[in-house]
């Protein structure tokens, strides 16, 4: 299995999502823009893992320790690729936000996870292979209290990329 570890939206903040993916849509001629339910903040992605590293994965995200916290989403940007950039909505860097994926990230290598080691950007990827004239913008800000981690897995179901919770941790 393709597992991940991420934060999960509200309905109400997904529908905010998606009207800035529409219109940053809207304004490009190609490109490859994330479904309504695959949105969702990424803290580490694990690649493929049997049974065994499932199984410490879990064990690894339910030894975190967090209190419910507050995201904000106050930015559209992008990261620059040949063929097409990949446009995300930003998510603000606070302490707790910025402490529970150093932890996550932690434990997750002392159970023997290879995990990215460049500098964490909370983002939520709106598109992928984009090609618009935009420019990086500012939005009003919003977001939501997050009271819970998941363990994500990742497939192709009928050809459709679907991502599903398969172990969830709460905050304390």
């Amino acid at each position: 299995m393709r597992l991940f570890t991420a934060l999960n939206f509200t309905d109400e903040t997904r529908a905010r999502l998606l009207a800035l993916r529409d219109e940053l849509r809207i304004q490009s001629s190609c490109g490859n823009f994330s479904l309504p339910e695959n949105l969702h903040l990424t803290f580490a992605f694990l690649g493929e893992c049997d049974a065994r590293q499932t199984a410490a994965a879990k064990k690894a995200i339910d030894t975190a320790e967090f209190a419910p916290l507050e995201i904000t989403i106050d930015r559209v940007g992008r990261f620059r690729r040949d063929g097409g950039d990949i446009w995300w909505a930003g998510v603000r860097e606070t302490p707790a936000l910025m402490t529970l994926q150093q932890d996550l990230t932690e434990q997750l290598l002392a159970a023997g996870f290879a995990l990215e080691r460049r500098r964490y950007s909370p983002h939520i990827t709106l598109g992928r292979e984009v090609t618009t004239d935009a420019a990086p913008w500012k939005i009003e800000p919003f977001g939501e209290t997050v009271s819970q981690v998941d363990l994500m897995k990742s497939e192709r179901v009928q050809g459709k990329l679907t991502y599903t919770a398969i172990f969830t941790k709460a905050a304390a």
